[in-house]
């Protein structure tokens, strides 16, 4: 369990690393914002997004099957906890876009 945790750790470091070489080779733009800078923010921002969707999902998603499995007429209200979900990795998405286009 450790391994996994130490390669990600690892990647994200490096992955941040690339984004601050690539931020001080750019210099910053008319917004004062560089390039490097935004585009490391956008994938934060969409990684953190994905990884919290995907956790609400697994543990939502596993209650929503039980609880139709029990009662299928539950089926649409149960639903509606999973699409919640899967909205917070929409939202991220959405921020993401909206700093790579720098709005």
């Amino acid at each position: 369990m450790k391994a996994r945790y130490t390669f990600a750790f690892t990647l994200c470091l490096l992955l941040f690393l690339i984004g601050v070489a690539s931020a001080q080779e750019g210099g910053a733009t008319a917004e004062g914002i560089s390039s490097g800078w935004a585009a490391l923010s956008a994938g934060i921002a969409m990684a953190g997004a994905g990884i919290g969707a995907g956790i609400a999902i697994a543990a939502t998603g596993a209650a929503a099957v039980g609880a139709t499995a029990e009662k299928p007429e539950l089926f649409g209200r149960v639903l509606i906890f999973v699409a919640l979900a899967e909205a917070v990795a929409i939202y991220g998405l959405l921020i993401a876009f909206m700093l790579w286009t720098k709005v």
